[in-house]
């Protein structure tokens, strides 16, 4: 894939689209190409934040360990970025990720991704709009699991 294109696919990133062409570009440039076979790991919950990873084609299985048991809880897919809570909030990662199908994605280290933030408050800002929907999102799945759970209880 040629630059020009990934700075087409990254426009169509939501924490990247306030960004331009040019800033684009830099971080397309500055970021390094991944592919991923089906099983292959991303990384593991726990592990060191060291990158986020912006999907380019493919899917990707974000695992939480529960009770000793791997459970698949989203399934990411163009256009999503991985990785990057650890990196926000210097913790260790939050959960596993691994390839569902053949995977392309773009590496973006920590030092740009934080620098990149520094020199642009506005795609900080799109990126607190897509963590704060990714926690509405899980309140609500966490909500409907403890009624299910509720309602089996009582059952």
């Amino acid at each position: 894939m040629a630059l020009n294109d990934e700075v087409e696919m990254l426009g169509n990133v939501s924490l990247f689209a306030g960004l331009q062409p040019s800033q684009l570009k830099l971080l397309a440039f500055t970021s390094q190409r991944l592919t991923f076979t089906e099983g292959d790991m991303l990384f593991n919950q726990n592990d060191s934040g060291d990158a986020a990873y912006v999907v380019l084609c493919g899917k990707a299985e974000v695992i939480v360990k529960i009770n000793g048991s791997d459970v698949v809880v989203a399934t990411l897919g163009e256009n999503d970025v991985i990785g990057e809570i650890a990196i926000l909030c210097d913790v260790p990662r939050t959960a596993s990720v691994r390839a569902a199908t053949k995977l392309e994605t773009l590496c973006i280290e920590k030092e740009q991704l934080l620098k990149l933030l520094k020199e642009f408050p506005a795609m900080a800002i799109d990126l607190m709009k897509v963590l704060a929907e990714r926690l509405a999102a899980t309140t609500a799945d966490l909500s409907a699991a403890r009624a299910e759970l509720n309602k089996l209880s009582k059952g």
